[in-house]
């Protein structure tokens, strides 16, 4: 009799990369599908059909489940979501900060809601179609997290808050796939979710406005307020703190003459800080709530290379530990705009150490 196949649960979106993701597994597991019901148009106050969480989608990931012969089911999150996701999102941009909810996403409901389902469920490992690699390090007898292949769709830096118990549970099948190769994948497997796009939005933000978001879901407006020079000089008045980001030029609604960047965010005193480009540059940030994948926080100076932001590169910079799970990074080079509720994402080569919150920058 031969061996039983391990059991897979893998989420699956209805998009090209979940779909090629099943595809891959079904070569050497039991798989089973599992779309998330997150939130409803209604709740976050969006027309159907244009959200990535769309019933069109549950559908797609339905088809591409039947198509493969594989069970599928949805499971209804939307509470969790609402409280460790959304509420998160609105309470950081009313507090000044400039979250990326696609971590905590990943951090309460993948990660944690998923995988505890997954568990109780009788399945060996839950499945997702990022771009990353898992790597057991018999050394060491730890799990690495490595960025993906294709460097243009990795997405390591959205996940620096895994656990090495999470990522013993965890296969990213598409780790060592290009997009091509993914979509010539599923082309071959299932042709109808192939040539679907990918999501560029905030999945429950889809026209990328989050301060009508915000002030619609809460039902709390951002009262206006004074922008001010890097001197505390009055320049005219903003709309409300959550309509603008640290590095924002365009959409002020301000005319100065110069060139003008948002470069602070003053919440106690509700004030926008207007600068120049140059002083949006600055090389040290501080971080808290690290999450270090191997488990432990280095415990002198190292050497490393940081990622301010999602879509921008890792810079040289050194990390110093700090007390309380805090670290700070002093970059080789200014960097510019490191903004307070980003994550800064720590690298050795390819492998992701860790990463957390940055507080404030400095230099």
């Amino acid at each position: 009799m031969a061996d039983e196949k391990q059991k897979v649960m893998v989420a699956m979106s209805g998009g090209v990369d979940s779909s090629a993701a099943a595809a891959v597994l079904l070569e050497n597991y039991d798989v089973t599908g599992v779309t998330m019901r997150l939130f409803g148009n209604d709740d976050i106050k969006a027309e159907e059909g244009k959200t990535c969480c769309s019933l069109e989608d549950v559908e797609d990931a339905r088809s591409v489940a039947f198509r493969l012969g594989i069970d599928f089911y949805v499971f209804d999150f939307g509470e969790r979501f609402r409280k460790c996701v959304i509420d998160r999102f609105n309470s950081a941009y009313f507090d000044g900060l400039t979250p990326n909810p696609c971590i905590d996403c990943n951090k309460y409901i993948k990660f944690d809601a998923l995988l505890s389902r997954a568990e109780q469920l009788g399945f060996d490992y839950i499945a997702t179609g990022h771009y990353v690699r898992r790597r057991y390090d018999e050394a060491t007898g730890k799990y690495l997290l490595l960025k993906g292949a294709d460097p243009s769709k990795d997405q390591s830096y959205v996940l620096y808050g895994m656990t090495q118990y999470q990522l013993s549970k965890t296969l990213f099948p598409m780790g060592e796939f290009t997009k091509q190769q993914t979509r010539e994948l599923a082309a071959e497997k299932c042709p109808f979710v192939a040539a679907k796009p990918d999501s560029q939005d905030i999945c429950f933000v889809p026209d990328g406005d989050y301060a009508d978001f915000i002030e619609k879901y809460t039902g709390k407006s951002s009262p206006e307020g004074d922008f001010v020079d890097m001197n505390g000089n009055l320049l005219g008045k903003h709309k409300g703190i959550i309509h603008y980001t640290v590095g924002q030029r365009k959409g002020l609604g301000i005319a100065l003459g110069v060139p003008a960047y948002v470069v602070e965010k003053d919440v106690k005193n509700n004030r926008v800080v207007l600068g120049s480009n140059e002083d949006l540059f600055s090389d040290t940030a501080f971080v808290k709530d690290v999450n270090w994948i191997s488990g432990e926080l280095p415990k002198e100076p190292l050497r490393i290379r940081a990622r301010i932001r999602y879509n921008k590169k890792e810079q040289p910079a050194t990390l110093y530990p700090l007390e309380n799970n805090c670290i700070k990074v002093v970059f080789d080079e200014p960097q510019r705009a490191i903004t307070p509720g980003q994550a800064i994402v720590c690298y050795d080569g390819d492998i992701i150490l860790g990463g957390g919150q940055c507080v404030s920058s400095a230099g």
